[in-house]
């Protein structure tokens, strides 16, 4: 059509009925899910609100597109694809740059960390000093690793015990997705896990 300039079949009016009923209806679903989601604290829920909004407007736009193409213009209807089109891109895009960096491991920031490490530290008095305290994100919330130092005589129940009440302690943070805590009797070692410099070779 857009080669030959020539306007398609015009649609029925059964066919407008079926068009108005099934995009006015999802229209207004997806706009009372928007309304409910944009209320909600989480950012995940955040997100589904966003891409309910997303859908309300796309859901628009190809409406009145395809009726204005079909009753006055048939150029309009794909004119309004393309810029749903760039529409799309355009939002997308920005959203993926936004929420990249939580998806790859960024490091928490530095109050975080302080919270987390004056918890360890006044979690119990029989904690000789904090070690380690890391927290990188995982999508809206942080897993977190915290070493301890405890004493080498202490018993190994009672070691546990701390170590443990500790990470459900840190867990019942609401930015906190999960909780990982090393008891150890000193602090002086190396680090227990070596960073490779290089991937593993996959030759065989």
């Amino acid at each position: 059509q857009l080669v030959e300039n020539k306007a398609g079949e015009k649609m029925t009016p059964e066919q407008l009925i079926w068009l108005y009923s099934i995009m006015l209806s999802a229209t207004v679903v997806k706009l009372a899910l928007y309304i409910y989601c944009r209320s909600s604290g989480n950012s995940i829920v955040q997100a589904y609100a966003k891409d309910h909004y997303f859908d309300v407007v796309t859901n628009v736009v190809g409406l009145v597109a395809a009726v204005l193409g079909d009753k006055f213009f048939w150029w309009i209807d794909p004119v309004g694809a393309v810029l749903l089109a760039v529409y799309t891109i355009v939002n997308w895009s920005g959203t993926v740059y936004e929420n990249a960096v939580t998806l790859v491991g960024q490091c928490a920031p530095s109050d975080m960390l302080q919270k987390l490490t004056y918890l360890a530290m006044k979690h119990d008095p029989r904690v000789r000093r904090v070690d380690t305290v890391r927290a990188y994100s995982f999508g809206a919330l942080y897993f977190v690793e915290v070493d301890i130092e405890l004493s080498e005589d202490m018993r190994l129940g009672e070691a546990h015990s701390i170590g443990e009440s500790l990470q459900d302690k840190i867990e019942k943070l609401p930015e906190v997705e999960r909780a990982f805590v090393h008891v150890d009797f000193e602090s002086t070692h190396k680090p227990e896990h070596r960073v490779r410099s290089r991937l593993p070779s996959t030759e065989p």
